[in-house]
């Protein structure tokens, strides 16, 4: 298994190569702003034929580079049909305007081939699996992507924004909301394994277990209580 993974852009979104091994095909997670240039290096590096573009949720930090990615490369991308607007129309997806330098920047669009991600799916993508678990709070259309265990290695759970090493993703921008933040947490996260390891959308990587012992907000959760404050955490 390899994964090749580097904080891209303005906001340090992490994106995600994945593949069984060197030289062979790939999936890339969340390629976000000024992620091209990243995603391009780690394809020559370890020497991996994309086949698709997977992601977590729609916010600008991480679909930003999806146009160019998907069309330099010729694959299509996979969203969730609550976040897929967020590809056109960004500006209402926060609620604001993001200013016109930075929207200078970017491609915003979509790119030829679009398809939806449901709960519950499995992806069948460069010889690899990935369960597709939806998981609204941060946005209503967010997803995470679970790999399963194997001899060799532990099973891996790309996270998204629902959840930080030490904290969970912010519910304060159009389509948040915490009761549901709390609620795909509990679902979701809660029934993993203390080994899975989790790439989340920004920050380190760390495990369910190291989660389930010092994150508040999974101690609040599997205690049964609330939580009154959202981090601010990604975009």
């Amino acid at each position: 298994m390899l994964i090749a993974g580097f904080p891209a852009g303005a906001w340090g979104t992490n994106c995600y190569l994945v593949a069984p091994a060197a030289g062979a095909e790939c999936v890339i997670i969340d390629p976000g702003h000024q992620a091209a240039e990243g995603v391009e290096e780690a394809l020559r590096k370890h020497r991996l034929k994309p086949v698709a573009v997977v992601l977590t949720h729609g916010h600008i930090d991480h679909v930003a580079s999806v146009v160019p990615v998907c069309g330099a490369h010729g694959v299509p991308a996979w969203i969730h049909p609550e976040d897929r607007y967020m590809m056109s129309d960004p500006e209402k997806a926060l609620g604001r305007s993001i200013g016109m330098p930075l929207m200078g920047e970017l491609t915003v669009g979509e790119p030829d081939d679009v398809f939806e991600l449901t709960d519950g799916a499995k992806l069948e993508l460069a010889g690899l699996e990935l369960s597709v678990a939806h998981a609204p709070g941060h946005t209503r259309g967010s997803v995470t992507f679970q790999m399963p265990e194997t001899a060799d290695i532990p099973s891996v759970f790309f996270s998204g924004d629902l959840l930080f090493a030490g904290s969970i993703g912010r519910t304060d921008l159009p389509g948040g909301s915490m009761d549901d933040m709390l609620a795909s947490v509990a679902r979701v996260c809660l029934p993993l394994d203390d080994s899975t390891v989790v790439l989340s959308g920004h920050g380190p990587q760390t495990t369910i277990g190291q989660e389930r012992a010092t994150n508040a907000y999974l101690r609040r959760v599997a205690a049964g209580q609330g939580a009154t404050d959202a981090p601010r955490r990604g975009m």
